[in-house]
């Protein structure tokens, strides 16, 4: 029987005490099983000494799960331990992406009894850890405007969000390059820049929709849209995941792309962060497992 952490951020919009509660039944029946709750996410690291031989399952969104990936390559645990995920947040992308379902109960099992399942990592040049994805420029806008909304709107604030920052935005000259190779040169605006290892972002968008979480690759999607009618268009879109056939959008895949311009800000996994004048992301190919879908 497998020995399980269940960390539960007490803050995920799902985590309600009977959806908890019902989780908890799933994974003890399952596994052997201790829970956590957490108001401070500083106290996880505690929570991981106190229990060393227990692989943890989150029970919270991408926020939640990004932090535990990031403090388990602090700990240098990322190969020890396995981890689980049971979607409580607003957006839960990465578990979109990898077929994780979306029901609390139906995760809890699958996170008890599934098979690990080795995944990618995006490394920034400052040690920063993406899981899911990270993306500059009309998307972080966005993810400002939403942010605000989330507690009224919860996973459509980002499509609010977009509509905003889409009529408002004119993009950015970036010099974009993927393992060397120039995407952008720095001389043309760009709208937005989107590094996937999975496949969405903002609870459902298909920012980069035919990323492969384990294939040692990550795909990039670069828009040129900065005019009003294809910005439109770019966004309508974006939310159909075919955006990737105009003409003005650029697709590439590779394992290290580089990105630099004028004040910089990012949303990696949901995290803001900037302004930067430059940053560097390389894949780090199977470099942590997680409990998901096979066939995903």
């Amino acid at each position: 029987m497998r020995r399980l952490l269940a960390i539960v951020n007490a803050a995920a919009g799902g985590a309600g005490d009977d959806v908890v509660a019902d989780i908890m039944t799933v994974l003890h029946e399952h596994a052997d099983t201790v829970e956590v709750r957490l108001d401070d996410p500083g106290a996880l690291a505690k929570a991981l000494d106190e229990h060393p031989d227990r692989d943890p399952v989150v029970l919270g969104g991408d926020g939640t799960l990004h932090t535990l990936v990031a403090t388990l390559s602090e700990r240098d645990e990322l190969a020890t331990r396995t981890v689980g995920l049971i979607p409580l947040g607003t957006g839960n992308d990465l578990a979109r992406g990898l077929g994780v379902p979306l029901d609390p109960v139906e995760a809890a099992r699958a996170a008890a009894s599934g098979r690990p399942r080795p995944l990618d990592l995006l490394r920034d040049d400052e040690g920063g850890i993406v899981v899911n994805a990270v993306h500059i420029g009309v998307g972080v806008e966005a993810a400002r405007t939403a942010t605000p909304l989330k507690p009224v709107l919860r996973r459509f604030a980002y499509a609010v969000g977009s509509l905003v920052a889409g009529a408002r935005t004119k993009g950015m000259p970036l010099k974009v390059e993927v393992d060397g190779q120039v995407v952008a040169d720095g001389r043309r605006r760009v709208l937005m820049v989107g590094i996937g290892n999975g496949t969405s972002i903002g609870g459902g968008t298909p920012l980069t929709p035919d990323a492969r979480p384990s294939d040692g690759l990550a795909d990039v999607v670069v828009s040129f849209a900065t005019g009003p009618l294809q910005r439109l268009m770019y966004g309508v879109l974006l939310k159909l995941g075919r955006h990737t056939d105009r003409p003005e959008v650029v697709t590439v895949r590779g394992t290290r792309v580089h990105v630099s311009g004028p004040g910089l800000h990012i949303n990696a996994d949901g995290e803001l962060a900037g302004p930067h004048a430059a940053r560097t992301w390389t894949v780090e190919p199977h470099a942590w497992r997680m409990v998901a879908p096979q066939a995903a």
